[in-house]
Order: C-alpha cells, then sequence, then structure tokens
C-alpha cells in the first residue's frame, strides 16, 4: 500500500540542474523524515540530505552542501530536491526514503535508523 515514486533524473551536462520529486501515497510526509540517498556502481550507499517535514529542518552530506537543496510540500505530498552546479561525481541512482514513525521523533539526527520506505530509484548522470 504505502509506495515512493521518484522523478527527475536525466543526463545533463556539469554545471547543470536537476530537480527530483518524490511523491508518496498510503501514507503522508508530514509525518516523516524523508532522506535522499544516493549510490554508484562501486560504492556505498550515500545519505544526501534529509528534512523532517514536522519542524522543517534539514541536513546535507559534506558534499553536496550549497549545491543541493531540500523541501517539501505537504499540501502535494511530496519532497524535492533542487541539485545544481552538478559534477560528474554526482552520477548516481538517487532513492528517497521514509523512516517510520518512532525514529522521525529525532528528526534528522536519527543517525541509528533505518528507513521503513524506499522508492525505486531515478537515474542521475552527469558529463563532462
Amino acid at each position: 500500500e504505502v509506495q515512493l515514486m521518484e522523478s527527475g533524473g536525466g543526463l545533463v551536462q556539469a554545471g547543470g540542474s536537476l530537480r527530483l520529486s518524490c511523491a508518496a501515497s498510503g501514507f503522508t510526509f508530514d509525518e516523516h523524515v524523508i532522506i535522499w540517498f544516493r549510490q554508484a556502481p562501486g560504492k556505498e550507499r550515500e545519505k544526501v540530505s534529509c528534512i523532517s517535514n514536522s519542524d522543517g529542518s534539514t541536513s546535507y552530506a559534506d558534499s553536496v552542501k550549497g549545491r543541493f537543496t531540500i523541501s517539501g510540500d505537504n499540501a502535494k505530498n511530496t519532497v524535492s530536491l533542487q541539485m545544481s552546479s552538478l559534477e560528474p561525481e554526482d552520477t548516481a541512482v538517487y532513492y528517497c526514503a521514509a523512516l517510520g514513525y518512532y525514529c522521525s521523533g529525532y528528526g534528522c539526527s536519527a543517525a541509528a535508523c533505518e528507513p521503513d520506505y524506499w522508492g525505486q530509484g531515478t537515474q542521475v548522470t552527469v558529463s563532462s
């Protein structure tokens, strides 16, 4: 019943921008911490950004600070990741995920929690 779906991936040149969107069905983002992950071939999955819709707090990986912006639209039940100044190193499959109710109470500081819900991923490719 619960589903997350990413969209907005594609191929862009270095320095370009993309806006990823994560839409939820079966639950509402406003009661969950939402995290964007990415995974490149041969690399570990990396937490890119996080948003806690209850208080609006956000966090970013050092590798994307100043270039990526996460935002939520509770009315539309979507979370977006605006990516600017893209680099080839940003090439990866991007996933959105949601923490469960308990871990969401800790906001984006819930480092020990694993997401309960995952999207299928969307490919982002940045060419040089």
